[in-house]
């Protein structure tokens, strides 16, 4: 049912994952403004209700919340740059659904909130899949009124959305989430190059395996959510995160050297478990 509010949204990360997120925001009854660089990004809107504002200044002129879907915080510092920051109006919300270092979060609120400009960092868990079927996991970091003000945003494409803490939070989050699958997908690595040595069909092991009490969310995503197609970009972003997973932990006074070693283990046998697992 179409969820009818006065509330003005931009969406800026029109990717994969972010098309579908916009799209679950738009047929909620939000009014929708969008901006791409390429025109052709604009298609993961066809259907859904959407204004196209021709530069990120204006989306963020027109908006009482922007939400930004990108691959990295550099590239949300490059928006700020690029008019974004110039644009938002003392009150809009400022969020970053991407993964990143908790502790550029809260450099960025820091920044902003002396603007007026409130800042929540919300990665989202579930890839494409779960942006299509609305069932998202969103991590929030910030202010709770804040957070109270864009929930139902969130709701329109999760099935959980939780506020964990002051900024930084839910990127913490969302790292720690990240660390675990990996570290689970080092297992799947070891294990299926046991069963590879034993003379195991990895296919009939993986399919058993999948639907048993030893598998895990990464193993069942393979050759599911996870192919052979997309298998090597997942496998960077695993790297990319990996590394915000270390210093973040440095950050807290940890060592995160045996669990970053673990996790790139993990990341670096995706592409090969995938392929030796291909029905």
């Amino acid at each position: 049912m179409s969820k009818k509010t006065t509330l003005k949204v931009g969406f800026i990360g029109l990717g994969d994952q972010g098309g579908p997120m916009a799209q679950a925001i738009a047929e909620s009854g939000f009014e929708l403004h969008i901006w791409a660089r390429r025109p052709h990004s604009l298609e993961a809107l066809a259907g859904a209700p959407h204004i196209v504002e021709k530069t990120v200044q204006t989306l963020a002129e027109n908006c009482d919340v922007v939400c930004l879907c990108l691959t990295d915080d550099k590239d949300i510092v490059s928006l700020l740059d690029s008019g974004l920051r110039h644009g938002l109006k003392p009150g809009a919300v400022l969020v970053n659904h991407g993964t990143g270092d908790p502790g550029e979060s809260r450099r960025l609120a820091a920044e902003l909130q002396q603007r007026g400009i409130p800042y929540l960092d919300a990665p989202v868990s579930g890839g494409r899949p779960g942006a299509l079927a609305r069932t998202l996991t969103t991590m929030v970091g910030g202010e709770s009124q804040t957070f109270s003000k864009v929930r139902a945003v969130f709701e329109t494409f999760s099935r959980r959305v939780s506020l964990l803490g002051p900024s930084g939070a839910g990127q913490m989050t969302k790292l720690l989430n990240n660390a675990l699958t990996m570290s689970n997908l080092k297992n799947a690595v070891d294990v299926f190059s046991l069963g590879k040595s034993v003379g195991m069909d990895l296919v009939q092991l993986h399919e058993v395996i999948a639907m048993s009490s030893g598998s895990s969310t990464v193993l069942r995503a393979i050759n599911n959510e996870i192919t052979a197609d997309i298998a090597p970009h997942l496998q960077g972003l695993m790297h990319k995160d990996i590394e915000h997973f270390a210093d973040a932990i440095l950050d807290a006074g940890l060592n995160p050297q045996v669990m970053r070693d673990r996790c790139l283990a993990g990341a670096d046998g995706l592409v090969e478990l995938v392929g030796q697992l291909a029905v």
